[in-house]
């Protein structure tokens, strides 16, 4: 049995244990060390999955955990920076929160049910998926860099709209994904 103790669980392991770090940071209004760990914890999720290949490392924890902890860091960020006391800028808006977490929801329970219907589990991560993660982590570290340099404040809608448009984008081409799992995958006894 191999161990679970690889360097790239150790990485994810890492950005869980940053989390509580980065809700302290935001909470005492520290935000650039708020930005240093958010960007540490984002570097994390790139160097672990590239571990995990390079060093033949890949577990079936690793491979649970690691989408785990991408979105509880995301979804914590856009929760605590959605207050409006833990900011100096305005914060983010809660409509962009309510969306992001509730696309991940969906295609949480669209997986699920994809699972129970038709015993497709083999889900892979797409490119618009890849690049609304991508936004989202963006998005995040320029409002904590508005926060911490005051820099370009007033473009911070900007990205607000990106991160917003590309949810509902890989949202709707996660449906046209699952639509096309489905009807190759049929049911058992259909």
């Amino acid at each position: 049995m191999p161990s679970v103790l690889t360097v790239a669980n150790l990485l994810t392991v890492l950005r869980l244990m940053l989390i509580p770090v980065f809700v302290s940071s935001i909470y005492y209004h520290s935000f650039l060390w708020a930005l240093i760990i958010f960007f540490s914890a984002a570097i994390t999720d790139g160097l672990d999955g590239l571990m995990a290949r390079s060093l033949n490392q890949r577990t079936q924890l690793g491979a649970i955990l690691d989408p785990m902890a991408d979105k509880l860091l995301l979804v914590t960020a856009f929760v605590v920076l959605s207050f409006p006391s833990f900011s100096i800028t305005p914060p983010i808006p809660f409509w962009l929160t309510a969306v992001t977490i509730s696309r991940d929801v969906f295609i949480v329970l669209g997986a699920l049910v994809i699972n129970i219907v038709t015993g497709f589990s083999r889900f892979r991560p797409s490119v618009p998926g890849k690049i609304n993660t991508f936004v989202q982590v963006s998005t995040i570290v320029f409002f904590l860099a508005a926060n911490a340099f005051d820099l370009y404040p007033q473009c911070l809608p900007i990205a607000y709209y990106a991160t917003l448009g590309m949810a509902i984008f890989s949202g709707l081409h996660y449906i046209a994904y699952a639509n096309r799992q489905v009807n190759e995958h049929p049911a058992p006894g259909e």
